[in-house]
């Protein structure tokens, strides 16, 4: 099953409309994480919400938004008062244009939704919308309201459902002249260009996410699993840094490097997938029934010292 919606209400294309729920299309809950300890009593840090004035603390019922005009002066905003203001596209993403998908900047991407119907009513309409969007290989511009906020929202087809990806607002966007201007304005010879291109070529591939690894992330479990066997903590070895003196003759190695035969010998060790679940890696305590690897009980180490 699914995770629960984050978002429900209606699709619409001019006067076709069809209800629709949107769900997170992805989870960062199979990264390790951590907990803050005291280092005393090795008991979990509980934050509290407290007046800044008193240090009593406040129950949620009594805690109301507030905008700061000045140090200390607020204009306060109840909930009710925002919830008049509400607009259309908190129930509703209503489509606005089509563009193409080229012409959407990178820097406004944020995260991906997947949108499918809602209950067994609209799938017809759902398809229809579906399928001129993919039929005219375009990209949907509508707006949506998510966590009291409307935000734009691209939509694409993906298989039988619809991928919305939240767009950022121009204000949202740094100008990216305050980052570059101060950037050398530096001729580059075709020779530097040709190498650079050959190590380009011999690189080539397609993008396959499965191949690649999270390597903090084995890194982490690789030293929880040392902490839980009482292994000592060895610090590793850090690559020495290299100072690039000869650029055209770093090219030149590096076009060798990079056609040089593997060696032979043991076979190369396969990357663990980091879709299969990276927690599995983590192993049971010695002498305890081992648990099922996904389980987020199995992550948390017992307190040990190092």
């Amino acid at each position: 099953m699914p995770p629960r919606a984050n978002w429900k209400g209606f699709l619409r294309l001019s006067l076709v409309t069809c209800p629709v729920a949107l769900y997170p299309a992805t989870s960062e809950s199979e990264k390790t994480s951590f907990n803050q300890l005291n280092r005393q009593t090795g008991h979990r840090i509980k934050y509290l919400k407290v007046d800044a004035g008193t240090g009593d603390e406040v129950p949620n019922e009594d805690i109301v938004k507030g905008y700061e005009l000045d140090k200390d002066q607020y204009i306060e905003v109840t909930k009710e008062e925002l919830e008049e203001i509400a607009l259309e596209s908190t129930r509703t993403i209503e489509i606005d244009e089509f563009v193409d998908k080229a012409d959407i900047d990178p820097r406004y991407l944020i995260r991906p939704y997947y949108i499918r119907p809602d209950g067994k009513v609209g799938h017809d309409a759902f398809a229809v919308i579906r399928e001129t969007i993919r039929e005219m290989n375009k990209v949907a511009i509508g707006r949506v309201v998510l966590t009291n906020r409307e935000h734009i929202i691209a939509l694409e087809p993906m298989d039988k459902g619809l991928v919305g990806t939240l767009l950022r607002y121009p204000y949202e966007v740094r100008n990216e002249a305050e980052y570059f201007d101060e950037i050398q304005d530096v001729k580059v010879t075709k020779d530097m260009l040709d190498l650079a291109k050959h190590i380009v070529n011999q690189k080539a591939g397609r993008f396959e996410p499965e191949k690649f690894e999270d390597h903090y992330e084995t890194a982490l479990i690789d030293l929880i699993n040392q902490k839980r066997a009482g292994k000592p903590i060895t610090p590793k070895s850090k690559p020495a840094a290299t100072n690039v003196v000869d650029l055209m003759e770093a090219l030149r190695r590096s076009v060798g490097k990079e056609a040089a035969p593997a060696k032979t010998g043991k076979p190369a060790k396969k990357p663990r997938k980091a879709a299969s679940g990276q927690k599995e890696m983590l192993m049971p305590i010695e002498g305890k029934k081992p648990k099922e690897a996904v389980k987020k009980s199995a992550a948390r180490p017992q307190r040990k010292s190092a």
